[in-house]
């Protein structure tokens, strides 16, 4: 089996090989190559000493010098050059104690995740496949290499990774790998936040996010997304639904594009279902309150997570009004737009029609329709450039200041009330009718 390696790639297992040195390009680049796929990034295992690796090349980084990385850096691209390695014990469940240096490319597979990971390649000795990765990417299989518990142990992180790799890929998870995930899930309670944020959002993104469904039989979110699981087991006993409140989440997450803001939204629109939850006298389930009780339980989420503060904003923002349907025709319309930001509006599109298509087919057709209707206002309002942020008011501050209005309070409520006009009426927007308007409103003007 014959693999094309990127010039720079080659170039380096050369010069490694012409010193007496092993190299082998590793890993993930050698799964996504055998998949057909464009790898992100290559990188290089070899039996050269870190060192040795510094000496050979003129342009390096010391990434991760003690565990044996050193990145080669070529016409300002980066390759991460590890050196064979074996694991000592793991006391952290991330980072092994102690690392020892190997000059068997074998015995650095062996500490790999998954056998679809553990594959190497160079010219020379061609594919090197000591755990059947290649037999598990036909058969479409997670797998950890050698001992499940043992992998996990070491890096509790790999159950996540392992429900990511099965999204990424569209595989399963083989039997005893997803039984040592079961087993083990509460061990993650040991990974950071930032990691785990990075697994789900890799997870998120990928083809297949309602497989975080996995992560809940797993027993993963009940750790680190503790409310995912309390809208997996909350009914909504709806003519509107016919899924709990987690399988409908999970159903509007493949509904929106792979853009990490959607699909956190998409995550966590209907969070605050469970605790807004109440039951008519007909046994109907009402959820009254909780887009606005979401947008502060999603920000806590988002916030222990770690994400930054644009994330949880823009993502928290979407939450707030992801159920927000006014009567339309312009006037409302403008006034929506005002509340909501015109740049947040087709995101929010995007949500809605998710959020519709993850129902029941009670009055689908005329929800999305619905959707439709307000899309094209909207697009309409923009197109004719009307005002609808106190931004692009024709008349601003400065211009009430020559007339003869302080600074202060006053002066911010008459802006809005010229802007309630103009929410009203655009035509009002020029700054004539505007100067007109507020001299009828304050006599004192001049």
């Amino acid at each position: 089996m014959r693999i094309r390696l990127p010039e720079h790639v080659q170039q380096i297992i050369q010069r490694l090989e012409k010193e007496g040195y092993e190299a082998y390009a590793v890993g993930g680049c050698i799964r996504d190559t055998l998949l057909g796929r464009l790898p992100q990034d290559w990188d290089i295992t070899t039996s050269a000493c870190p060192q040795a690796v510094k000496e050979l090349f003129s342009h390096t980084v010391d990434t991760g010098i003690r565990h044996g990385t050193v990145t080669v850096l070529l016409n300002r691209q980066g390759y991460e050059v590890t050196t064979y390695r074996i694991d000592g014990e793991y006391e952290d469940g991330r980072h092994p104690k102690s690392v020892t240096f190997t000059g068997e490319l074998a015995e650095d597979l062996k500490r790999r995740d998954f056998t679809i990971n553990a594959m190497a390649y160079n010219e020379t000795r061609g594919l090197v496949d000591e755990f059947d990765g290649t037999g598990d990417l036909k058969r479409g299989i997670i797998r950890c290499v050698g001992s499940p518990v043992e992998r996990f142990e070491e890096d509790a992180l790999r159950m996540l990774r392992a429900v990511r790799f099965a999204a990424q890929l569209g595989f399963d998870i083989e039997e005893e790998t997803g039984a040592a995930v079961a087993a083990l899930s509460g061990t993650i309670a040991k990974v950071s936040a930032e990691r785990i944020q990075m697994e789900l959002v890799k997870l998120l993104l990928s083809p297949h996010p309602d497989m975080l469904g996995l992560a809940y039989e797993f027993g993963l979110t009940k750790v680190f997304l503790p409310e995912f699981d309390r809208m997996m087991e909350t009914d909504q006993r709806s003519i509107h639904h016919c899924y709990t409140v987690g399988e409908h989440t999970l159903r509007t997450l493949r509904e929106v594009p792979a853009d990490k803001q959607l699909r956190l939204a998409m995550l966590l629109h209907d969070v605050a279902k469970p605790c807004c939850k109440t039951t008519d006298e007909n046994g109907q389930n009402h959820f009254k309150g909780h887009p606005q009780e979401g947008e502060k339980l999603a920000g806590e989420i988002l916030r222990r997570l770690k994400f930054d503060n644009d994330t949880r904003e823009q993502v928290c923002r979407l939450i707030r009004f992801h159920d927000d349907r006014p009567k339309l025709s312009p006037r409302n319309v403008r006034r929506a737009i005002s509340r909501i930001g015109a740049e947040n509006m087709p995101a929010l599109f995007a949500v809605k029609r998710a959020d519709t298509l993850g129902q029941s087919m009670y009055q689908r057709e005329e929800k999305l329709q619905y959707i439709k209707d307000y899309e094209e206002l909207f697009h309409e309002i923009q197109r004719e450039g009307q005002c609808v942020s106190k931004k692009t008011l024709a008349l601003g501050g400065r211009d009430l200041i020559a007339m003869g209005m302080k600074p202060g309070e006053e002066l911010g409520r008459m802006l809005d009330t010229l802007f309630e006009h103009v929410l009203e009426d655009p035509s009002l927007n020029t700054k004539e009718r505007l100067s007109e308007l507020a001299h009828k409103l304050d006599s004192r003007l001049i």
